[in-house]
């Protein structure tokens, strides 16, 4: 099983001048403590729970790609990028370049998006819900065809491309993971089972029934699309408690392995500190034998 942390909140008290210096000693922590992802959320503004709109946030692929600088081999990936907030082959390109700048380390994370209020702010374009649907479509399959190489015209719902051109070319084979986020039963799932290489769902606490649920739901769909469920990593986004040992959080993770999923993605209320970091990594040897072996898409 894979351990993983999802930096959403950059409000350290130290302030505004201290955020690199935070953000380079967390994820450098992460990287030696053998956590496999750090994932940021794709924002512009802040919309983690409990916080105001005006807290600080960064930008997704600007603040990856100083955390590749900074680290050696944990991957890197947005959680998740609203499809409709960049033009696809925008998108495509940014991955590809964090992943030719950090040695074949991106992931590309991506959903419908949902944030009206972030989009209203912003004069960013969230369309209703069954359009943004096409778009995701679209930019699934424009990705695949751009990170094969193939230049040849693209046509989809939404976008038309003349000549889709992506070089240099990802380093990661066959291509940077894929993971498509949220859960809704009818098209999210689906997109999974077609064209992602991950899903993620939500810790909720009912004894894992909705986890076992949605997850049901993705296998009939890799059935009817002709997938191995198995070829699907399945992650879960779960909160850090504030007073949670590594051995406590590690019980945990057991019984997210007994449910089928592959890594846990790991928020905390507020931003990381060394210590909440620490923590983590300490249930990495632990945590690491549970479940089943995954490869890695690597160069």
């Amino acid at each position: 099983m894979r351990i993983s942390l999802n930096v959403t909140n950059y409000s350290w008290k130290s302030g505004v001048a201290d955020i690199a210096n935070h953000l380079d000693r967390i994820t450098r922590l992460a990287d030696a403590g053998g956590l496999d992802t750090v994932w940021v959320s794709d924002h512009l503004l802040q919309a983690e729970p409990g916080t105001s709109p005006d807290q600080e946030m960064l930008e997704a692929y600007v603040t990856l790609g100083f955390v590749a600088a900074h680290t050696q081999r944990i991957r890197l990936g947005t959680m998740v990028s609203a499809v409709t907030f960049r033009p696809p082959a925008l998108l495509v390109k940014a991955v590809t370049t964090l992943d030719v700048l950090s040695g074949g380390r991106a992931w590309l994370g991506i959903g419908a998006g949902y944030l009206q209020q972030e989009a209203t702010a912003m004069d960013l374009p969230l369309p209703p819900t069954a359009e943004r649907f096409e778009h995701l479509t679209d930019t699934l399959r424009l990705a695949r065809q751009m990170w094969t190489g193939d230049d040849s015209a693209f046509a989809g719902l939404h976008h038309r491309l003349d000549r889709p051109i992506n070089s240099p070319t990802a380093l990661s084979r066959p291509h940077p993971p894929i993971l498509v986020g949220g859960t809704g039963e009818q098209k999210t799932l689906r997109l999974v089972a077609e064209y992602a290489d991950a899903c993620n769902v939500f810790d909720i606490p009912d004894g894992g029934a909705t986890i076992r649920h949605k997850l049901a739901v993705l296998a009939k769909h890799c059935d009817a699309v002709g997938r191995a469920y198995d070829d699907v990593e399945k992650t879960v986004s779960t909160r850090l408690g504030a007073d949670e040992s590594p051995a406590e959080f590690a019980e945990r993770c057991a019984a997210f392995a007994e449910l089928g999923i592959d890594q846990v993605i790991v928020l905390t209320t507020g931003p990381w500190t060394d210590e909440s970091v620490d923590r983590l990594a300490a249930t990495v040897p632990v945590v690491e034998p549970l479940g089943r072996p995954l490869p890695r898409h690597r160069p």
